[in-house]
């Protein structure tokens, strides 16, 4: 058990204040002692695609101007619309804002703009959900922003946690600029790899193999036991050409009215919001017992390489097919029908099949490895946060 004077010298150095605990030395202010607050002038129709200028607008897209209203160093914060309260943006340099867009400026002194952009952006959002007796925020008033206090350690120190967090958001973006790069080089590989060859063969989608349907998995089925199972709804939101991750786990019960899936099975989602979403499809390429639950149609094709289906099948000229044979309005629908009529070029033996496929996927291993750092790196940066911004971690 820790003594009385363990415990005291565990706080020593550190303060109670309106913000939680901070070092003795740091300082509490509210932002509109140090900082001016005022809105852009500006319309969303008055931006200009190669604007000269950055426009900020009430979303993390920023967009382009040919005049500016201000230039200097500020932060920027959406006032209403669904970014409100999740919109942040750093700038320092000649731009304009929307009418509805905050912007806090003319930093005294006492203030470094980056440290403050770490700390605004990290925690008012808290402050008026803490504010509004609603789920959700509709609009930000002045005084949510003015009367925000912000602890404030020494100019030096302020400058120190700024030049860590700016480096961490530096190599964030690197790896997203690199992560788009990627993707761009992909898709021009696809679309080369794709473009039908003289000796490719001509077919329906219908000629490959038998389609098979879904069955049973209710919502709440999904996590009642450790059997892996796909729902339809997750080949929109989870999945991206083939199955490298289950999300749904079934009871042996709920398995007995769910259809088996086999390995070499292409997965299409039945239904969809629009169109031109529907029929996305999926490969089952894992040698593991996984099954599909319901509104999933499935092909089981023969003598073709199911991995190469999964990517081939999801290119623009298929989902243009498979979009203009889909029914109904409040919601799509496609059936095994309507994709078995679907026209395809293929390559004519497995092996050039799966060769294409496997150009495909090593990419899209570089690129999860890639995804993996980024979602690492994101995680160090709020840690990084966390400890510096409360005073636990001092770099001066």
């Amino acid at each position: 058990m820790q003594s009385n004077n363990q415990a005291n010298q565990s706080v020593s150095g550190y303060k109670h204040s309106e913000v939680g605990i901070i070092p003795v030395d740091w300082e509490v202010e509210y932002i509109e002692n140090f900082a001016h607050i005022t809105t852009g002038g500006k319309n969303t129709q008055d931006r200009v695609d190669d604007g000269q200028y950055p426009f900020f607008v009430r979303s993390q897209t920023v967009e382009h101007i040919n005049s500016y209203s201000f230039d200097g160093e500020a932060i920027l914060t959406a006032g209403d619309g669904v970014g409100t309260g999740k919109v942040y943006h750093y700038i320092n340099g000649k731009f304009d804002a929307h009418q509805r867009v905050y912007r806090i400026s003319d930093f005294n002194g006492r203030v470094n703009g980056y440290f403050f952009y770490f700390y605004f952006s990290s925690h008012f959002y808290n402050r008026i959900m803490q504010m509004t007796a609603k789920s959700s925020v509709d609009s930000v008033r002045r005084e949510m922003i003015a009367k925000m206090p912000i602890p404030l350690p020494t100019l030096a120190e302020q400058h120190a946690i700024a030049e860590v967090l700016g480096d961490a958001d530096a190599l964030i973006e690197s790896l997203e600029q690199l992560i788009a790069k990627k993707r761009a080089v992909k898709q021009g590989v696809m679309q080369e790899l794709f473009h039908p060859k003289v000796e490719w063969v001509a077919t329906k989608l219908g000629s490959l193999g038998v389609f098979l349907k879904g069955s049973g998995v209710r919502k709440d089925d999904t996590q009642s036991g450790d059997i892996p199972c796909i729902r339809y709804g997750e080949i929109y939101t989870k999945h991206s050409d083939y199955i490298k991750a289950f999300y749904s786990w079934i009871s042996p019960a709920v398995a007995s009215t769910a259809r088996r899936l086999k390995v070499g099975d292409v997965l299409f989602a039945g239904s969809g919001e629009t169109k031109e979403e529907i029929g996305k499809c999926v490969a089952f390429v894992d040698d593991v017992v996984a099954y599909a639950g319901g509104d999933i149609v499935i092909l089981r094709p023969e003598k073709v390489c199911a991995l190469f289906l999964g990517y081939y099948l999801n290119t623009a000229p298929i989902n243009r097919q498979k979009a203009s044979r889909g029914q109904g309005d409040a919601v799509a629908h496609i059936g095994s029908t309507a994709l078995a009529d679907i026209d395809l070029t293929l390559p004519p033996t497995i092996a050039e099949q799966t060769a294409i496929a496997a150009i495909l996927s090593d990419m899209d291993e570089e690129i999860a490895v890639l995804e993996a750092k980024l979602t690492k790196t994101r995680q160090v940066k709020q840690g990084m946060m966390h400890e510096l911004l409360t005073g636990r971690i001092r770099l001066v």
